[in-house]
């Protein structure tokens, strides 16, 4: 049966949800997330765009207290409770050799071709659409009831050796904290611009 499309939009819940009422946590409440709740995040965000279908975004769920503790030794200063203190910190990586998965990622083309040989490319497309699937991460947690703390505070040299070591063509992107969040851990609302601000329509 072909699809019909029509004017769907998510109810004004739904969309509190996932943006307006959405917040970053600095703290946590003391609720563990489930490994279901892990692949459940994990069946969403995969679903999601990327070019090519490359999917280079690497996850690494840190989550037991050895884990923890390596990551922790990663991490700013001001980050170090945070991560200690959530459920699981999500590693959000890129594997610039991504392309030696499109034969059976994207087998409408020989699209593994597009990328051999130009190293800097595969960077840069790995990178971009790695934080693509680190952003749907965020929203696919908040869609099954989970609250999130994106972080870049981190020795990311630290990070690759702690946890890519054995897969040197991976390096991190950023890191997320995710769990039941702390509603006293977070700031007010920081200002967001008005449309006009940093928007044209050409």
């Amino acid at each position: 049966m072909t699809k019909q499309f029509h004017d769907a939009v998510l109810g004004s819940d739904a969309l509190d949800q996932l943006f307006r009422e959405a917040r970053t946590y600095n703290g946590w409440l003391g609720k563990e997330v489930s490994e279901g709740q892990i692949h459940q995040i994990y069946d969403l965000l995969k679903m999601a765009p990327t070019s090519a279908n490359m999917q280079p975004a690497r996850f690494v769920w840190v989550q037991s207290p050895e884990a923890k503790a390596k990551l922790v030794d990663c991490v700013a200063e001001g980050n170090k409770d945070k991560v200690q203190a959530a459920p699981v910190t999500v590693i959000i990586g890129f594997d610039i050799d991504f392309h030696e998965e499109l034969p059976w990622l994207f087998p409408h083309a020989d699209a593994k071709s597009w990328f051999e040989g130009d190293v800097e490319g595969r960077k840069e497309g790995a990178f971009r659409n790695s934080a693509l699937q680190g952003a749907y991460l965020m929203l696919a947690a908040r869609a099954v009831g989970l609250d999130c703390g994106a972080m870049s505070g981190y020795d990311t040299d630290a990070v690759n050796a702690a946890f890519f070591a054995d897969t040197p063509t991976v390096k991190a992107n950023f890191i997320c904290s995710i769990g039941y969040g702390d509603p006293e851990s977070i700031f007010d609302r920081s200002p967001r611009p008005d449309f006009d601000t940093f928007n044209s329509v050409v």
